[in-house]
């Protein structure tokens, strides 16, 4: 049966007074980034920027008031797909290369997937559908000829460094596992933590081609130990200090 085509390709939910949550709905949950924006008194922040499909900043262009800072946590397609819209676009230094010549061909079908990355998504408890949109677009739009978008970074970053909003400022902190570059952006003050896929409330990736399970051993020991008040992570519902220590308990006892 053909996909309809979706009505909203994005929606939205308010969080607080500065931080709205954006995603696809009609992205399989795999591939379905929380896309966070949170308004500064200088600029704005984007964090990660979902797959591209269409333009997230002529989409949902009433969000953006300000000057946009968009990072992306890491380089992969579904968390870098419109950073191309933004003039501002930051990403881990050691993945930047990966937004010029993109790593991935294809997303869309699962038969984009190598056969050993299907099988442990699948082992996780992700069911790889043949088709990864529930919907399309716009009318006669291909899945077949999807490809991450290119574009380059216009700064990169590495442990220690700082997004800074005017009213806001985030540390970097490295946390590699997920991917070489995966970072988080963690703001003291509030003990807000945005985790891009370093940790997120449900089964983990860390059997991907680029993926590293001493990394994530590592960075899940460091996690247990930041002092967080909420968690606001690349896919699922953001969760607090005592879910992310059950959840770093989890993987641990898993690989450990």
């Amino acid at each position: 049966m053909p996909l309809k085509i979706g009505t909203t390709w994005f929606e939205r939910k308010r969080i607080d007074d500065d931080i709205t949550l954006i995603w696809e709905p009609y992205v399989d949950p795999l591939l379905r980034c929380n896309i966070w924006l949170v308004r500064g008194s200088d600029r704005d922040l984007l964090v990660d920027s979902g797959l591209g499909v269409i333009s997230l900043k002529q989409a949902v262009n009433d969000l953006f008031e300000k000057h946009v800072t968009a990072v992306a946590t890491h380089y992969h397609l579904d968390h870098v797909g419109s950073l191309c819209d933004f003039d501002d676009r930051v990403i881990h230094h050691c993945e930047a290369h990966c937004l010029e010549t993109p790593v991935f061909k294809g997303g869309l079908l699962k038969v984009d997937f190598p056969a050993a990355e299907q099988a442990a998504i699948e082992a996780l408890g992700y069911p790889l559908p043949d088709e990864l949109l529930t919907a399309l677009p716009h009318k006669g739009y291909d899945l077949k000829t999807y490809n991450t978008p290119r574009t380059t970074a216009t700064r990169t970053v590495d442990e220690g460094d700082t997004i800074d909003t005017g009213s806001r400022r985030f540390e970097v902190l490295h946390l590699p596992g997920h991917s070489p570059g995966s970072i988080g952006l963690w703001e003291k003050e509030t003990g807000i933590l945005f985790s891009g896929d370093a940790v997120y409330d449900g089964p983990l990736l860390d059997e991907l081609h680029d993926s590293s399970i001493p990394d994530y051993i590592s960075t899940m020991k460091r996690l247990r130990e930041l002092p967080v008040r909420v968690v606001h992570a690349g896919h699922d519902p953001s969760f607090g200090r005592e879910r992310l220590i059950e959840l770093v308990d989890q993987y641990l006892e898993s690989r450990v």
